[in-house]
């Protein structure tokens, strides 16, 4: 298998770490005679166990070997994949050269482990390439990658030759593209940035939608259509979600990206002492084929704190213009998210500050870099008791309303006051009481 593999130009660019390289090495050493099978039978089942350990993460399913091929192709980003995920395929000699890899993919792909059985007397090839998963946890793995993955691996059998393999693939970039943003759609930073500012899937992303919201429907319908003159090239805003506590904001920026992921839309969440990395995070997703959300969640500033300093600059552009593949939706309690003292008002205690206006304006403009600012108040009490009636109603829960209502109005006095999260906590802690 191993001179398969060394063949491969677009796609060869494998580690020493990787199952097929590794895997290609183990069966290749078959081929001599002073082979010590029993180390070569140990190797195999340690590559096979991490093939079966992928196959648990990702909840692939049938033939994991398939999968695993697919998976491959899907997340090696090369100068082919990227450029096929942005434009249609056109004849060239590049793709001469990746129609040799794609016939050398499929050889690999439809390899015969019956040969490596049978000289090794084992059965580790027969089950992960019939394999039958049993984890149905939907929140055990990410299920964007895992339908994705077995989507292509399926597509890929049913290729006839390296043409139907090559057409295979090139339709699922364009689908889909290529790499982590082509398989997810959400990310954080890395916290260790010693080798450099690294984006890591969130694969366990709440699937709520804006219609999960009870209420709340302008709010929701300019965050839609925002979003939506986003996706279409249209121009768009940066929003401001700002307003009380548990009243849907972080929820709603969820439930956009749930809604237009198949649109393109990626979110990529990011913390208020990582902001001097904006730059370098702006420069690794401005020319890729998605619409990226930059996501800021409860953002606000200290007196002391200059971080805000970052995000002006990135809103506003410097040298550089801001790509308009990018937009920055926040979420705050603050309506100003720079904290104003009321020492910033009198003049008389900041002599020391001769432009002290200024410096105050500067503090509550950062603000006004959002064109899109959405209030998100706490409900008023009859608002709060409609909202506990529509989420006993979603969830089939058999109660008498007036006792429903009489708890629900105990539970709020008791537990964080009127809000839509106050709200949702009631139901669970009756649904919970119920199951048991």
């Amino acid at each position: 298998m191993y001179d398969k593999i060394s063949g491969l130009l677009m796609y060869g660019d494998l580690t020493e770490s990787s199952i097929l390289y590794q895997l290609g090495k183990a069966i290749d050493r078959l081929k001599d005679q002073t082979c010590n099978k029993t180390e070569l039978i140990k190797d195999i089942h340690a590559i096979s166990k991490r093939l079966l350990m992928l196959g648990t993460d990702y909840g692939f399913d049938k033939n994991l070997w398939h999968n695993y091929i697919a998976y491959y192709i899907i997340t090696n980003e090369n100068p082919f994949s990227l450029v096929t995920e942005k434009t249609d395929v056109k004849p060239g000699s590049v793709n001469y050269l990746v129609e040799n890899d794609f016939k050398i993919l499929k050889e690999i792909f439809d390899y015969d482990f019956s040969q490596v059985e049978k000289a090794l007397g084992i059965n580790c090839f027969s089950i992960f390439t019939n394999y039958q998963s049993v984890q149905k946890n939907k929140q055990m793995y990410n299920r964007n990658v895992s339908a994705k993955v077995q989507s292509l691996s399926e597509a890929l059998e049913k290729a006839r030759d390296e043409k139907e393999f090559f057409a295979a693939v090139t339709d699922f970039y364009k689908a889909y593209g290529v790499g982590m943003f082509g398989l997810n759609k959400a990310f954080r930073m890395a916290e260790d940035t010693s080798d450099g500012v690294k984006l890591i899937p969130i694969s366990n992303m709440e699937e709520v939608r804006l219609d999960d919201l009870v209420g709340y429907d302008y709010q929701k319908k300019q965050l839609r259509d925002n979003t939506a003159a986003f996706v279409q090239g249209m121009p768009a805003n940066n929003v401001l979600l700002f307003g009380d506590s548990g009243t849907g904001k972080s929820t709603s920026v969820k439930a956009i990206v749930n809604e237009y992921y198949d649109e393109g839309i990626r979110m990529i969440e990011i913390y208020k002492h990582q902001f001097r990395y904006l730059s370098t995070i702006i420069s690794m997703i401005k020319n890729r084929n998605y619409k990226f959300i930059i996501y800021m969640d409860d953002l606000s500033f200290e007196e002391h704190e200059i971080e805000y300093k970052f995000l002006k600059a990135v809103i506003e552009g410097g040298v550089e213009t801001r790509p308009d593949n990018i937009l920055i939706y926040a979420t705050s309690n603050r309506r100003h998210l720079i904290k104003e003292t009321w020492n910033d008002r009198n003049d008389q205690d900041n002599l020391d500050d001769r432009h002290h206006s200024d410096t105050v304006e500067e503090k509550l403009s950062l603000v006004n870099r959002f064109g899109v600012t959405i209030s998100f108040s706490k409900p008023l009490q009859k608002e709060y008791i409609h909202i506990v009636e529509e989420l006993a109603k979603r969830q089939d829960l058999k109660m008498d309303e007036e006792e429903l209502v009489a708890q629900a109005k105990i539970w709020e006095m008791e537990h964080g006051g009127l809000s839509g999260r106050t709200a949702k906590q009631f139901i669970n802690h009756l649904l919970g009481g119920i199951s048991n």
